[in-house]
């Protein structure tokens, strides 16, 4: 019988830490960061041909992944609704790490690189927001 009592307690015991183990992780991940950008395209076709392949690869290269990218100008693009006011012409949401990992794409010579060519035919709002 003390057999049986000595593995019960073993068991709780181990629940018991692994549970505290897997909170005390849970609370150590970052959450992620998120950049919305605002884009009021004045040339779709070009914007398209050759600014947008060029900043969707910049963005995965440095670790950044698209949540949605709607609107005009851009190769898998869903419509935009308004729900109040006027939408944009085109919206994207990325999904970043941190908020340093955003910087530094953003700071890139690959992406200002292609920005020039992008602020050509396009004007941009962005804003970073800290995910729960």
């Amino acid at each position: 019988m003390k057999q049986y009592l000595g593995v019960a307690l073993g068991m709780a015991a181990g629940a018991v830490i692994g549970a505290g183990a897997i909170t005390g992780l849970h609370a150590q991940s970052k959450p992620q960061v998120y950049l919305v950008t605002e884009i009021d395209v004045t040339d779709p076709d070009a914007y398209g041909k050759e600014f947008a392949p060029k900043a969707q690869a910049t963005i995965k290269a440095a670790g950044g992944r698209f949540v949605a990218i709607g609107g005009s100008a851009g190769v898998g693009a869903k419509p935009i609704t308004a729900m109040a006011g006027t939408a944009p012409k085109r919206v994207t949401i990325q999904a970043w790490d941190s908020l340093d990992a955003l910087n530094a794409w953003y700071k890139s010579a690959d992406y200002q690189a292609a920005l020039k060519i992008g602020e050509k035919y396009a004007t941009f709002r962005r804003y970073a927001i800290e995910g729960q």
